[in-house]
């Protein structure tokens, strides 16, 4: 008779083997065929294998990782956060990954702990350069400042040139005099910055110039306007602000660029009107502030006084003359922006705005008009600007040929400048040729899909093409 003592034990095992291994073959498939679905790209499939290979086989925590990648990767962050929150440890990529996830779902103060946790285990490049961007999120500049320089110290290649552009953009704010070096660098390694950085440029050296420090943010904020930073303009005029806080002009400008980021604006513009009423700036800037709430007694008001304390500005006049024309006072507008030409004859722009304003009212098309649109081409024949006034003015007055020559030249010559497409297509509509102006309205909102150009390819298209 076997021994009782030894068959206990072996009945147990088998019976464990029978409902453990079984488990155990499960898991080990569902890993199989998880690893199978991610290198086929099938992440969906992918992360669902993982986590249920991982249910089955507990000892492998490192597959919660695997599933949590699978997941970000199938663009399904909250599950991939949800995922690598249950592994005990994660690799690189894990911590990257799920950093990523954070700021895929816009919550940069969790992108934040997650990923400096990440950076006790690992100093890694790819960390930082998230970091930057959480923090960049967050109008955090300075800590943005400090990712930003441990990224290009870790990255094995130099960094990459809009690392080097955006650490030389911060410094215009923190530390103008160290901006200069990442910005030429980043323009010497790609030209397609040159123009911004050279606009900036100018900016630092006017600034270095200016003995009040004040004065020499509000310089450098307008440069950062110019190049559509607009979250670190607002930076700099409120330091400015911080400098000297009766500076009329950095709050007016500050009123500017927050309203280039969709906010008011109104209390810095009126804090600086009551610092100084006399400040062309800040009558300027009020006056831009109306249009924008088309509010054009105001608006014309503003820029009235501002002729008063500048009468042989041109600018001033040409303000007016938009003004006039907004609330429909065509024979005062056009009586302004002639008054603009004459205090500026040599300069195409007053030229050209008389030209459009002719134009896109019907007004003296032939007598004033065209004159006006061929001296602005004359004064700057390689100005797509210019050339395009002109065949504006050609289609207006029914020049259709005319108009068509002009046009076709601007968009050969100047095949990036988007209005000049818009008015050869109106130009065909009015020849009807529908099939050329289609084309061209197709094309402008194809490659401007977003912007005012491709929104008015959208309106004509919507209108002649219903």
């Amino acid at each position: 008779m076997p021994n009782k003592k030894f068959i206990v034990p072996v009945i147990i095992a088998a019976l464990f083997a029978a409902v453990f291994l079984p488990v155990v073959f499960t898991g080990y498939f569902e890993l199989k065929q998880a690893q199978t679905e991610f290198a086929a790209k099938n992440y969906v499939r992918a992360a669902e294998s993982y986590k249920q290979a991982v249910r089955l086989l507990p000892w492998r925590d490192d597959l919660w990782e695997k599933a949590g990648i699978a997941a970000a990767l199938n663009n399904n962050p909250a599950q991939a956060i949800d995922y690598f929150g249950r592994a005990s440890t994660l690799t690189e990529e894990g911590w990257t990954r799920l950093g990523s996830s954070y700021l895929f779902l816009d919550d940069s103060d969790s992108a934040i702990i997650a990923l400096k946790q990440g950076l006790q285990f690992y100093d890694l490049s790819a960390l930082y350069s998230l970091l930057a961007f959480a923090y960049r999120n967050q109008n955090n500049f300075q800590a943005e400042r400090v990712a930003l320089e441990n990224q290009l110290r870790l990255d094995a290649k130099g960094g990459d040139v809009y690392t080097y552009y955006r650490l030389g953009l911060l410094l215009t704010v923190l530390e103008p005099e160290q901006a200069l070096t990442n910005l030429m660098l980043a323009s010497s390694l790609d030209p397609q910055f040159d123009p911004a950085v050279q606009t900036l440029r100018a900016a630092l050296n006017l600034s270095a110039t200016q003995p009040d420090a004040s004065q020499q943010m509000v310089t450098i904020g307008r440069a950062l306007g110019l190049v559509q930073e607009w979250d670190l303009s607002i930076a700099a005029f409120e330091k400015a602000i911080t400098l000297d806080e009766k500076n009329a002009e950095a709050w007016a400008w500050l009123g500017e660029a927050k309203q280039q980021k969709g906010q008011d604006g109104s209390a810095e513009l009126d804090r600086a009107v009551a610092l100084d009423q006399t400040s062309v700036v800040v009558r300027a800037l009020r006056g831009l502030y109306w249009n924008r709430q088309e509010k054009y007694p105001q608006m014309l008001a503003e820029y009235l006084l501002a002729a008063e304390s500048e009468p042989t500005n041109p600018a001033w006049q040409a303000g007016i003359g938009d003004a006039y024309t907004r609330r429909g006072d065509l024979v005062a507008a056009l009586k302004a922006y002639q008054h603009a030409t004459e205090l500026a004859p040599n300069e195409s722009t007053y030229w050209r705005l008389l030209a459009v304003f002719c134009a896109e009212n019907g007004v003296r098309l032939d007598d004033v008009g065209l004159p006006a649109a061929q001296k602005a081409v004359d004064l700057a024949p390689d100005d797509p600007f210019a050339l395009d006034a002109l065949g504006w003015v050609y289609l207006s007055s029914g020049r259709y040929a005319n108009a068509e020559q002009i046009l076709l030249d601007v968009v050969e010559r100047f095949p990036e400048h988007l209005p000049a497409h818009i008015y050869l297509a109106m130009t065909y509509l009015a020849q009807g040729n529908r099939a050329a102006a289609f084309d061209k309205l197709t094309y402008v909102q194809s490659t401007d899909p977003d912007g005012a150009d491709g929104e008015m390819a959208k309106q004509l298209l919507k209108q002649y093409f219903p």
